[in-house]
């Protein structure tokens, strides 16, 4: 019996695994130059043909030279650059025209390329961000030579490294400078303004209207400060941007440990813990803070802290009455002030109500020579005040008035009106008296 040769013997086993295997090996070329990753692979058929392709987003060799392909069986039927590396790719179904064939999405970086019949068609790209006032106020700083580079290096990673927001693109790519190129770097860009840009991380689509596999479809984008985005695919205008609302932790189903979180729009989100997982004690202390439990520094009761104390005890009512006394006391005395100025004419104020009026004096100057101002005004609320004279009544043996009478014109409620004089004083050796204006008396003096 001849024996069988260990060549015959291979060629039986390779029969034998394909035969066993579910799979059938169709195409295999290690040479096919194709760098990618699942995100940006998508099968469709973009020529409505019943044929479907492979689209490929390219990262190319070394991350170098992005490129979109599209592969009709194992050959390149198409290829395009990018203008960055691409982050997810998908087809979606933009209208309900015919001829039906969808289009190609492709994320990269913050914007969404869509070509249509492989032609570029529209770009979209995310709304920027608000830029962290701290990090905007360090570049308004540098931008007035304020502070120098090194000082906004250290800065900028000081934000970085406390801030919830990150940085913008122009201050990360400062802090990976070296020193002697950040001078140059700030002058360069100084006068721009701060723009913080977040990216896409991922992509996928969404039925619209209906649930049918030729339905027109929606892109959501799900970007790298943590918001869901659906895009119309029309207009390409954003429909809803979805944030978590609220959380609700414990037992769902047969799962002890359930997460359940709904979305701003309406989404419902189940996620269960690993019954595997394992969660590092953090160093945070629970309950109150420790400066709680401390007692304060508080002095200790002095011997006249404790006299005063006992003495308001037990004569307690006797200092209520003293206080009261000497509270109706001071309302007597201004009483009595206010009697005495009415009755010699020192009130600024009429007593009457028949002339509702109010005058004050303003004296200027250091003498011999004063100017003497009165302000007058009418108080009331809607009645006027006609006829008016003012006097000044003064010793003519101290005083000169060149002008010492006063016709005043209509009092309009509510209006100030100044009357101007000049007063001289005749004596040298310094003695003063009054001048009586009205019902108002001023005194005038070197």
């Amino acid at each position: 019996m001849a024996a069988a040769s260990s060549s015959d013997y291979d060629g039986c086993g390779a029969e034998s695994n394909e035969a066993n295997s579910k799979w059938l090996d169709a195409h295999y070329d290690p040479m096919a130059n194709i760098h990618t990753f699942s995100a940006c692979l998508a099968l469709a058929d973009l020529h409505g043909d019943g044929e479907y392709k492979l689209v490929v987003g390219d990262l190319g060799p070394g991350g170098q030279q992005p490129r979109l392909k599209v592969l009709k069986g194992p050959l390149v039927m198409t290829e395009s650059p990018l203008p960055a590396l691409p982050a997810a790719a998908a087809t979606f179904l933009m209208e309900q025209h015919e001829p039906r064939t969808p289009a190609l999405a492709l994320a990269s970086g913050p914007c969404v390329y869509v070509y249509k019949n492989l032609r570029p068609y529209f770009k979209f790209s995310l709304p920027q961000l608000p830029p962290n006032p701290l990090e905007q106020d360090l570049w308004n700083q540098a931008k007035e030579d304020r502070i120098d580079p090194l000082t906004l290096k250290e800065m900028l990673e000081s934000i970085r490294e406390t801030a919830e927001e990150p940085l913008s693109v122009q201050s990360l790519r400062f802090l990976q400078l070296e020193l002697s190129e950040m001078e140059a770097f700030v002058n360069q860009h100084k006068s721009s303004s701060i723009k913080r840009q977040t990216v896409i991380t991922t992509m996928t689509t969404l039925k619209k209207n209906l649930a049918d596999e030729d339905a027109v479809s929606c892109l959501v984008l799900g970007t790298e400060n943590k918001e869901l985005l659906v895009l119309d695919p029309e207009a390409f205008t954003i429909l809803a941007k979805d944030a978590v609302t609220s959380l609700c932790f414990g037992r769902y189903g047969r799962e002890d440990n359930t997460l359940i979180m709904t979305t701003r729009g309406g989404g419902l989100i189940i996620k269960i813990l690993k019954r595997t997982a394992v969660f590092v004690e953090g160093g945070g202390e629970v309950g109150p803070p420790p400066a709680q439990a401390m007692k304060l520094n508080v002095p200790r009761k002095t011997r006249l802290y404790v006299d005063q104390t006992l003495r308001e005890r037990e004569a307690g009512t006797a200092m209520h009455r003293a206080f009261q006394t000497d509270l109706y006391l001071l309302r007597l005395r201004a009483a009595r002030a206010y009697l005495q100025a009415l009755e010699s004419s020192l009130s600024p104020v009429s007593a009457t109500a028949r002339e509702p009026l109010k005058l004050h004096a303003v004296v200027q100057g250091l003498g011999p020579t004063f100017k003497l101002t009165l302000h007058l005004q009418n108080t009331s609320t809607a009645r006027p005040v006609l006829g008016l004279l003012v006097c000044c009544l003064y010793n003519e043996a101290l005083y000169s008035l060149p002008r010492a009478f006063f016709k005043v014109p209509l009092l309009v409620p509510g209006f100030n009106y100044p009357l101007e004089t000049f007063v001289e004083s005749l004596s040298n050796k310094g003695i003063s008296d009054i001048i009586k204006v009205g019902p108002t008396l001023v005194p005038c003096g070197r």
